[in-house]
Formats: structure tokens, C-alpha cells, sequence
């Protein structure tokens, strides 16, 4: 795999635009499909070039040129509408590297439904129950090329992770408690409602801080985590 790294986007939403924005500005990525069946083209590019957090896209002048192509500048990179993974033709865009931001797909076995389509490795971004985890600073090293599948850990894990081995590697860590402070997420309701996973988690989110489970959970250490208004 020479040259510029060849990357596709399973689900366009906060973690995809995201991947998109930062892939788009680097020199040794190339982005050359997005795919998610519950937004046209027209709609990604609103979404994309407006964040609320970020503020608006300055780079690339962001067009669409169809249903099935966006231009960021002079450069084309395809959109498909596929339910399925394995229907996505990856391989056709030359995808080599799919990043699967759906949250839907974290099972590695589901996952694997991108290689079927042309892909050679797929990263989740988010915690999976059966993929190996890497985080950046703690444990990277350990990845060899002969895994296709890996999750990239939760944004708690890649929180806490590098810390935690910084302080073990140097002095030992026998037991320990954190508390991760944790912003609101798009899965929160604006206002009290019923919550299928959580009764707690179905308050309005603007008005409580609600424990909650953490993606940190497998980190050697006793974990609790809030969900706050910031």
C-alpha cells in the first residue's frame, strides 16, 4: 500500500464528518467515498460544511456535483446509499482503509462485511466486544499487519488509556476510581422522556447530570461516568 492512504467512510454522521475534515487536510490521506443511506448529497454537504462545534468549513470549496458525487475542490469522492456493508463497493473507489462510524457495525464479525466489498482493513470508532482495541500512546505497537479489524477504543478510553500508563509504567497502579466528566451526546433527550437502555439516561439532558456507563470500562480501574450540561 504506497502512496497516499485510501480511506472510505461508513456513516456520515458526528465521527464521520469529523474523520472526513481532518482526512481532507492531511497530504497523505486521500478521502474517495462516504457512504450512509439516510442522508443525500445535499444534506452532507450542509452538514459538513457547517459545525456547530468547529465552525464552518474554510478549505476546499465543497460542491455536488450529483446524487452519487461530492467535489471538494477538483476532487471527487463518490457517495452510496447502502443498508448492507458488504453491498458497498469499496474496492471500486479504491478504498483501502474504511473507517465504520455507523456505531452500528462495532461487532467484528459485522465489521468483516467491508472486506466483502473491496476493503483490505476496517477501523470502528468505537469500542467493540470482540476486535482488538488499539489506542494511540499506550498500546499501538502491539498492532501487526495481519489483523484486518480493530476498534480505535472509546473517546473515554483514549482519555484515560495514555494516563494510566504513564503513571503505571513509572510507579505502579495497585487499584484505582476515575470519574469521567462527559459532555452532552446526540443520543440524549432535550427533554424528559422514556429511555429504553436507561431510566435516568431519558432525562432532559440540559437540566441533569445523569450517571452513566463508560467506554472506559475495560481499562484496569473502577469507572464512573456523567453525563453533564457543558
Amino acid at each position: 500500500m504506497g502512496g497516499k492512504i485510501k480511506i472510505g467512510i461508513n456513516g456520515f454522521g458526528r465521527i464521520g464528518r469529523l474523520v472526513a475534515r481532518v482526512a481532507l487536510q492531511r497530504d497523505d490521506i486521500e478521502l474517495v467515498a462516504v457512504n450512509d443511506p439516510f442522508i443525500t448529497t445535499d444534506y452532507m454537504t450542509y452538514m459538513f460544511k457547517y459545525d456547530s462545534v468547529h465552525g464552518p468549513w474554510k478549505h476546499h470549496e465543497l460542491k455536488v456535483k450529483d446524487s452519487k458525487t461530492l467535489l471538494f475542490g477538483e476532487k471527487s469522492v463518490s457517495v452510496f446509499g447502502c443498508r448492507n456493508p458488504e453491498e458497498i463497493p469499496w474496492g471500486e473507489t479504491g478504498a483501502e482503509f474504511v473507517v465504520e462510524s455507523t456505531g452500528v457495525f462495532t461487532d467484528k464479525d459485522k465489521a468483516a462485511a467491508h472486506l466483502k466489498g473491496g476493503a483490505k482493513k476496517v477501523v470502528i470508532s468505537a469500542p467493540s466486544g470482540n476486535a482488538p482495541m488499539f489506542v494511540v500512546g499506550v498500546n499501538e505497537k502491539e498492532y501487526t499487519s495481519d489483523i484486518d479489524i480493530v476498534s480505535n477504543a472509546s473517546c473515554t478510553t483514549n482519555c484515560l488509556a495514555p494516563l494510566a500508563k504513564v503513571i503505571n509504567d513509572r510507579f505502579g497502579i495497585v487499584e484505582g476510581l476515575m470519574t469521567t466528566v462527559h459532555s452532552i451526546t446526540a443520543t440524549q433527550k432535550t427533554v424528559d422522556g422514556p429511555s429504553a437502555k436507561d431510566w435516568r439516561g431519558g432525562r432532559a439532558a440540559s437540566f441533569n447530570i445523569i450517571p452513566s456507563s463508560t467506554g472506559a470500562a475495560k481499562v484496569p480501574a473502577v469507572t464512573v461516568s456523567f453525563r453533564i450540561i457543558t
